[in-house]
């Protein structure tokens, strides 16, 4: 199972583990912490030396409840940053968390490589064309609503069924327009309550039916803290938990806030896959 990143084909039967750049004053955990040239270059370089194969860029909070941004703030925000990294780290992987199909094509031209798609191509029409005619890797995320109403009351008949079918519906549109290199991410917290979280987690491995890679970000979200009664901060321990679980049931990609640690589950996980 591989991806074509800028040319450079990445092997996903060993799981990978993709760092966050949040460069949002807004985000749940690190907002408006890294804000300048200096701190930005600083936590790539250490996230990439800690072993993590992507960098995922995201200038727009997706946080429940989180305040809209223009498209051209957007931008604005995340083109600098790009071409930062491109320039300062030539061998980089960055991946884009953008809905919007204009900032998606911009990046790519600057030099990102991959998609990150947390509406699944449902808040822009013409996102799926432009990462077709672009030819790279697009995360394909399900979310109920949109992040600014997606908690308010999420309610679904199976959980995992019907987001099994959203992806079957998603994937096969995608491969219509000839785009191979489709990654699915279950959405943890993005219209789900704390239940439907970790029922998703539990049915982890039904979505590899899809035959798609499978990332999970669960890193210090809300199903964790809340159910430990604990703030994100102190959630790193119960993240590296879950981040197991999800390896154990199937995930190709974990997208975290701490590398290291992500990095040493998949070697012990690793350590028991036959």
């Amino acid at each position: 199972m591989t991806i074509n990143c800028n040319g450079k084909l990445i092997d996903l039967a060993t799981p990978k583990v993709m760092g966050i750049l949040n460069i949002t004053p807004d985000s749940f955990f690190d907002g408006g912490k890294y804000k300048n040239e200096a701190d930005i270059l600083f936590q790539t370089e250490k996230m990439l030396t800690e072993g993590a194969t992507f960098i995922d860029v995201g200038a727009y909070s997706s946080r429940p409840g989180a305040k809209h941004i223009t498209e051209q703030e957007e931008l604005k925000r995340i083109l600098p940053v790009v071409n930062l990294l491109v320039k300062n780290f030539p061998q980089i992987i960055i991946s884009v968390d953008t809905f919007r199909s204009k900032v998606a094509l911009e990046t790519i031209t600057s030099g990102a490589a991959i998609v990150n798609d947390i509406s699944g191509g449902n808040m822009d029409a013409n996102m799926f064309k432009t990462v077709a005619n672009l030819q790279v890797p697009y995360i394909v995320m399900h979310m109920l609503g949109t992040p600014q109403n997606m908690q308010k009351n999420p309610i679904y008949n199976n959980v995992t069924k019907e987001i099994i079918s959203f992806f079957a519906a998603q994937i096969s549109k995608l491969h219509q327009l000839k785009l191979n290199d489709v990654i699915i991410d279950v959405g943890f917290g993005f219209g789900k309550t704390i239940n439907h979280n970790f029922e998703i987690l539990k049915n982890l491995s039904l979505f590899k039916n899809l035959d798609a890679p499978i990332l999970a970000g669960i890193s210090r979200k809300s199903m964790l803290y809340k159910t430990l009664d604990i703030s994100a901060k102190e959630a790193l321990n119960a993240t590296t938990s879950a981040n197991t679980i999800a390896l154990l049931n199937g995930a190709n990609i974990l997208r975290v806030h701490d590398v290291k640690e992500a990095l040493q589950a998949v070697k012990i996980v690793n350590q028991i896959s036959f």
